[in-house]
């Protein structure tokens, strides 16, 4: 899964095929469980550097036991990583033995498309003379980093902003973006 270094590449615009082609797998596996698969991350924000790793967000009408995932998703390709987050599940993916996708299982509700990452994600493309700036925040934030957590965590400031500029322009109630 994690890489010992944290990779920060150009955007490649292949990132929303291969998001595509596992939203279909993922759709396959899981069928009309999956309400909504969407693509969210950096990779999902065109001309964004970023980790060359798709993260995918699945609202689910129900989010059952851990246990019964591991029998949707294929054991030799999906493996479940504990975060600690609450109501949602992270599978990795690795394909050819290289970590390529994040799978976030979580409940569907009234909340799934106001949620930090998504507003994130619709924020930076709809203004894209941040993606520059986001993208020197990532590479420092990499650079920097002694683990993904510390990677992340130097990216907040950064995130905290976008994210509270994207809840005041639709009028929802600004939120912390780490969950604890």
């Amino acid at each position: 899964m994690m890489e010992d270094t944290i990779a920060i590449v150009e955007y490649d615009p292949r990132w929303p095929e291969a998001f595509e082609a596992e939203k279909e797998a993922l759709i396959s596996r899981l069928g009309t469980e999956a309400i909504a698969v969407e693509h969210v991350g950096s990779t999902a924000i065109p001309g964004q550097a970023a980790k060359p790793v798709i993260d995918i967000f699945v609202g689910l009408t129900l989010l059952q036991p851990i246990a019964y995932y591991g029998s949707r998703l294929d054991p030799v390709s999906y493996t479940y990583v504990q975060t600690g987050m609450r109501e949602r599940y992270l599978y990795a993916k690795s394909t050819s033995g290289r970590w390529t996708h994040n799978i976030h299982l979580m409940p569907y509700n009234e909340h799934f498309h106001t949620r930090n990452e998504i507003l994130l994600r619709d924020y930076l493309r709809s203004h894209p003379e941040l993606v520059e700036q986001y993208g020197e925040v990532k590479r420092r934030a990499a650079r920097n980093a002694i683990s993904m957590e510390a990677y992340t965590r130097e990216k907040t400031d950064f995130i905290q902003m976008i994210v509270d500029a994207a809840r005041r322009e639709l009028g929802l109630p600004l939120q912390n973006v780490w969950e604890d």
